[in-house]
């Protein structure tokens, strides 16, 4: 899909809408902001600087920060790195994970939706252990076990969803070796889901894309149902 023409803005025009909030800022002022590696805009064949709503956000939080915070730019760079990987800085100069978002739910069933859902979230290994509450050693063994894997060089919000799981369940004296079987059954649910997807990815149509994309959500809110159902159904059996 082509991007419009005008889905972005000058130098010129990044000027004029900030001014009214920073009446100081000079084109001189957001071009040293860019070789300090704060903003990174695109650039037009001809090398005009292509701003976009990003751009114009990060350059409002770095100038914000500068004002009100007095925030030297090495760690205003470090806070929107923090931001980039889905972290929250805070006053004393470290980041932690936003808080996720509870699942989507339709009558108290959880949404397709819900697994169509991506985030941005990058961890490093000592967030990953520091927000979840998990020993290394316990990602060490999950990570053996496949429950936790890392998103080429960081953890996603998924990761620490897991964690954060096993952590607490590990309160009550459940260990990570006790958990394997939850990752035989999700891979045989992923198996199931990609075998009735499989002939509509086949299909090169974006219109039989967005089928799989909508099927493969479908089918895994009525497999998590499902096995809520079983579990809930076992525990309430006569005994």
């Amino acid at each position: 899909m082509s991007v419009p023409a005008r889905a972005y803005l000058s130098i010129g025009e990044v000027l004029t809408k900030l001014r009214g909030d920073f009446p100081d800022i000079t084109i001189s002022k957001i071009r040293f902001l860019e070789s300090e590696g704060l903003i990174e805009p695109q650039r037009t064949p001809s090398g005009y600087r292509k701003f976009t709503s990003n751009d114009l956000d990060r350059l409002r939080y770095v100038l914000l920060a500068q004002r009100d915070q007095y925030l030297p730019l090495k760690v205003i760079k470090e806070n929107l790195d923090a931001l980039d990987r889905g972290l929250v800085p805070t006053p004393q100069g470290t980041a932690v994970p936003r808080p996720t978002l509870g699942l989507a739910t339709i009558d108290g069933e959880i949404a397709p939706s819900t697994f169509g859902e991506q985030s941005e979230m990058r961890l490093s290994r000592e967030e990953l252990v520091n927000a979840s509450g998990l020993s290394d050693g316990q990602l060490v063994e999950l990570e053996s076990f496949g429950l936790i894997t890392l998103r080429g060089r960081h953890y996603d919000a998924d990761a620490l969803s897991v964690a954060k799981a096993v952590s607490e369940m590990a309160s009550f004296g459940i260990e990570a070796r006790h958990l394997r079987s939850f990752k035989t059954a999700a891979d045989r649910e992923i198996g199931l889901i990609e075998q009735v997807i499989t002939p509509y990815t086949r299909q090169k149509s974006s219109e039989s894309k967005a089928r799989a994309e909508e099927v493969q959500k479908e089918i895994a809110a009525l497999s998590v149902r499902l096995h809520a159902s079983l579990v809930r159904s076992g525990l309430n059996r006569p005994r």
